[in-house]
């Protein structure tokens, strides 16, 4: 039956998979996430929550591409409520914050602010059992807030009062993925197929968010719907899963280490497409913020195994 062949292919692979083959695709997620900026704002003037749900539904249908010739991936789906809360929770309170900082605050600015969400998960992996909160913790955290304020700093002049909601957004955004992150981790035994109930679930009350409070905006060019396609295959899609498997199969303290040069890749991405310009302030700033990061996980990277 050629139906079953994609299906048996993935349940193979993920038998024999490796840490280091898993790492390597969690590493992969932080990639999508650095082009998650400037795909979102090529994707025009859609709002919020409708580019939400369109991009989710996406991300879903990609999950449940894989499930096919698996009878057994429904059942992922069957968890407790608190798996759900979670799942659900982060994807849809995360993306629908990150989207609205995009389109109410300039978006360098934004995702530097809201990708100091890997120095928080860093700090709030120190409080589960058998870690703890040391110096070089705080030390990376103090780097961290000092590059928030080099960056609000340096661009107070060019902030327009209607702005202020979208940094706040990504600010709150950044907390909410990390307390996501780190509850996955603690939620280790759920697989991975039932990120794709939780990307359906998030497209759902997208949606009926987009119904409640946004009027209809549909792409207006060729590109733009490229964008929105290619954002619900790759950073709100495929992402998830890949980070999922880095997470849960794949050496934590590597992927917790790399995902600090996300905002870097980022701001580059978008400078290079346009969408904002290079300045010292916003490089001094990411390179304290990704370097606050890496100090606080040092013994991520450094720990022996």
């Amino acid at each position: 039956m050629p139906g079953l062949v994609p299906g048996i292919i993935v349940l193979r692979a993920f038998r024999l998979m490796t840490p280091r083959t898993a790492t390597l695709i969690g590493l992969t997620a932080i990639l999508m996430w650095s082009l998650l900026s400037v795909m979102t704002v090529a994707t025009g003037k859609i709002p919020a929550f409708q580019l939400a749900a369109m991009t989710f539904a996406i991300g879903g249908l990609v999950g449940l591409l894989t499930w096919v010739g698996r009878g057994d991936a429904a059942g992922s789906l069957r968890q407790p409520l608190v798996v759900w809360v979670v799942g659900v929770g982060g994807l849809f309170g995360y993306h629908a914050l990150y989207f609205l900082a995009l389109r109410f605050a300039p978006p360098a600015e934004a995702g530097l602010l809201n990708y100091m969400w890997p120095l928080l998960i860093v700090l709030f992996s120190s409080f589960l059992p058998g870690e703890r909160l040391a110096v070089h913790h705080i030390i990376g955290a103090v780097l961290g807030l000092v590059g928030t304020v080099l960056l609000f700093a340096g661009s107070t002049s060019g902030f327009a009062p209607g702005q202020l909601p979208g940094l706040i957004a990504a600010f709150i955004a950044a907390f909410v993925w990390a307390a996501y992150s780190v509850l996955s981790r603690r939620l280790k035994a759920v697989p991975t197929d039932a990120v794709a109930g939780f990307c359906l679930a998030t497209a759902v009350l997208a949606a009926l968010m987009h119904g409640l409070l946004e009027t209809t905006v549909w792409p207006e060019t060729t590109l733009q719907w490229l964008s929105v396609v290619a954002l619900g295959i790759g950073p709100v899609g495929a992402a998830f899963y890949a980070w999922d498997i880095g997470m849960k199969r794949g050496d934590i303290r590597v992927l917790g280490a790399a995902s600090y040069a996300t905002p870097l890749l980022s701001t580059g991405f978008l400078i290079a497409a346009g969408f904002a310009k290079a300045s010292a302030n916003i490089a001094i700033a990411a390179i304290l913020i990704a370097g606050g990061g890496l100090i606080a996980a040092k013994d991520m990277v450094l720990r022996k195994r």
